[in-house]
């Protein structure tokens, strides 16, 4: 069974692009795009669900590396803010202020 195809936004040089390529195969433009569709389709199995997970998997460790990252500044921002605290806390001041030093 036979479909329609809208291709909407064509650029101008695209468009005369394909009109050279369909008039020297001797073709019309319309005959001259399916052929091009035709040629990229050749081959092409259907998407299996095990295809998307599995490229889902490969792109996933630059998730985990980004994750992982992030987690760590949080980490160490966490330890600083901690360590600025005890600092703040532990210092021993002239003033009898149970160690609070403001």
């Amino acid at each position: 069974m036979a479909s329609n195809l809208s291709i909407k936004n064509i650029p101008d040089d695209v468009l005369a692009g394909l009109r050279n390529r369909a008039a020297r195969n001797q073709r019309s433009l319309n005959s001259e795009v399916l052929h091009i569709l035709a040629q990229a389709a050749q081959g092409q199995a259907p998407v299996s669900l095990e295809d998307v997970l599995a490229r889902a998997e490969r792109t996933r460790p630059g998730l985990d590396e980004t994750a992982s990252q992030i987690e760590a500044r949080l980490t160490a921002e966490q330890q600083r803010m901690a360590q600025r605290f005890d600092d703040l806390w532990s210092t021993p001041d002239d003033a009898d202020d149970g160690g609070l030093k403001i």
